[in-house]
């Protein structure tokens, strides 16, 4: 399964995962290099931080809720955006990442430099997350062989996501098979 991770995919929280930084996250792979170690952005943790307190030039532009996202552990003060843009073009002050299912689908990364305005016709979508995750050369892979995160395909809403608390849950049962069943896993085992 370790072998499937790359930029595009997700990475979901086992309940084993008990780290709080992580415990039923959904992460997606924004950088891979089994030499130089991965970064991800957490799609499910909403804070209580309104994108107009940070960012205000981009709260229009923001896809609901309009909070910052906790995106992982790593330089929380720092900002990094998401966004799906449907053109076909790479407008100026957006990196794509990845295709998504539909041609018209594009999902990149937005430089919170570039003025907002230049952006504005062309962001269908877009979330801004406070920090990241990251792991060093082989160590998403070494916790991935544990059993901490499982690797799936991501699908375009789930970056943004209408209700990212329920996302963990949504991309588990969407999975075939047993991994399916996760999703119903209690939040409390010992209270079942």
């Amino acid at each position: 399964m370790a072998e499937g991770i790359y930029v595009g995919r997700l990475l979901v929280a086992t309940p084993l995962l008990e780290d709080p930084n992580f415990r039923r996250s959904v992460v997606l792979v924004l950088e891979h290099d089994e030499g130089g170690g991965s970064l991800g952005v957490v799609l499910n943790r909403p804070s209580e931080i309104s994108v107009t307190q940070v960012l205000p030039s981009w709260d229009a532009l923001v896809t609901g809720p309009s909070v910052l996202f906790e995106g992982g552990p790593v330089q929380t003060d720092s900002a990094l955006a998401l966004a799906a843009v449907q053109s076909g073009g790479e407008p100026l002050g957006w990196r794509r990442l990845q295709s998504g299912r539909s041609a018209a689908y594009r999902l990149g990364t937005v430089d919170l430099d570039a003025p907002p305005e230049i952006l504005a016709g062309e962001i269908s979508q877009m979330r801004i997350f406070a920090g990241y995750a990251g792991w060093t050369a082989g160590q998403l892979r070494g916790e991935v062989e544990e059993g901490a995160w499982y690797v799936v395909d991501s699908e375009p809403e789930d970056t943004f996501h209408s209700d990212p608390t329920t996302l963990w849950r949504s991309v588990l049962r969407r999975q075939q098979g047993e991994l399916s069943f996760v999703a119903t896993y209690p939040d409390d085992p010992e209270l079942n």
